[in-house]
């Protein structure tokens, strides 16, 4: 049984479209299109930074996103800025995360997020959520300056955790963060939420709809 299982934040534990959803009726009917590209452009500057060996951290690059989404999509008004940046900072976890984190520790598991999010995010993120009792740590890629899906950012985990990669069941949303994570010898749960198509290699242990199966799976 592996003894550790670790959480990529957002996404997986935290809705990323809540911000705007918290004013869809605001933005109108262009809010879910700019949402995406909001979120499309914040991971492509963290994979970009990183291959050209710079950095900034992931408050700065998600106002540079929210930026180039009001560019893109002029029909909104830019006076939501403040309001979404408000609102992504303490986003709404998904309605499975409580009771998997819960469920996990009550069967004497470690537990940990591994993130992109500056400290600050996390901090307000999780204390946001009433989530700091459910988590054994939180870990932030700022600490190396440098982003997922690269393999230092991946040794965080073991090294925090003393522990050895096939020990470990990394557990997120994103598809190329599991790629990252399995290529480094975890063990790795995708949360496929939206239904998307597999892709990359190496494949995932386990796909699951939601947070809710976890506990009933097999590593």
């Amino acid at each position: 049984m592996s003894r550790v299982f670790v959480f990529d934040a957002y996404g997986t534990l935290f809705d990323v479209h809540a911000a705007i959803g918290r004013y869809k009726a605001e933005a109108g009917p262009q809010a879910e299109r700019f949402s995406e590209i909001w979120r499309a452009k914040q991971l492509e500057y963290t994979w970009t930074l990183t291959l050209a060996g710079r950095y900034a951290d992931f408050w700065t690059l998600t106002e540079r996103a929210l930026d180039f989404a009001f560019a893109r999509v002029p029909q909104i008004d830019r006076a939501l800025k403040q309001k979404l940046l408000d609102a992504y900072f303490k986003l709404d976890a998904f309605p499975d995360a409580h009771p998997a984190l819960r469920d996990l520790k009550a069967r004497g598991y470690r537990t940990g997020i591994l993130s992109n999010g500056s400290p600050q995010m996390l901090v307000a993120a999780v204390k946001s959520a009433d989530m700091g009792s459910l988590l054994d740590a939180v870990l932030s890629v700022d600490t190396i300056r440098m982003y997922k899906p690269r393999p230092e950012v991946y040794a965080l985990v073991t090294e925090h955790f003393q522990a050895a990669p096939r020990d470990i069941v990394f557990v997120s949303s994103n598809r190329w963060d599991i790629m990252g994570a399995a290529a480094c010898g975890f063990r790795t749960a995708w949360v496929n939420r939206s239904h998307a198509p597999q892709e990359y290699e190496p494949a995932p242990d386990k796909v699951l709809g939601d947070l809710h199966s976890l506990v009933a799976v097999e590593f």
